[in-house]
């Protein structure tokens, strides 16, 4: 992550997720891995795959992708997808670790205003995963094609 990169995931970013743990928003909802709580978590039901959805409001080029697992609920094989078409923009395998982990984005990336994390696989047996932290960085200003 460069020093000119900035956090691009705010109050205004509208997120979806696949599945919350038990339909359990108050305890696992989604809001919670956005909220720099240490304490709290998104919770995904069984299944796979799992997914997020972020819808940033305005087009950012994404150079890093943040997360935090809670260790045994860690997603494995995943991909960071860009715009209505879902390209494919990093393919990322995250250790099964409740530490914070970075992934650094290919330079030849794209900027959209929409992403979608998603998470193939689990080191879960159910497929669960567990979010503390999520955090695209980037930039807002585009560069000119």
């Amino acid at each position: 992550m460069d020093n000119d990169s900035v956090p691009l995931i705010d109050s205004t970013c509208r997120v979806k997720v696949s599945s919350v743990l038990n339909r359990d928003t108050r305890q696992f909802g989604k809001h919670f891995m956005l909220d720099g709580s240490e304490e709290t978590c998104w919770n995904s039901d069984q299944g796979l795959p799992q997914f997020v959805s972020l819808d940033l409001g305005k087009p950012a080029l994404v150079k890093a992708l943040s997360v935090r697992f809670q260790g045994g609920f860690a997603g494995k094989d995943c991909l960071l997808l860009g715009g209505a078409a879902e390209l494919e923009l990093l393919a990322f395998l995250p250790k099964d670790s409740s530490s914070l982990q970075t992934f650094t984005a290919p330079t030849n990336c794209t900027a959209h205003s929409a992403y979608r994390l998603v998470f193939k696989s689990s080191t879960d047996l159910f497929g669960r995963v567990t979010v503390y932290h999520l955090q695209l960085h980037g930039s807002w200003k585009v560069q000119a094609a």
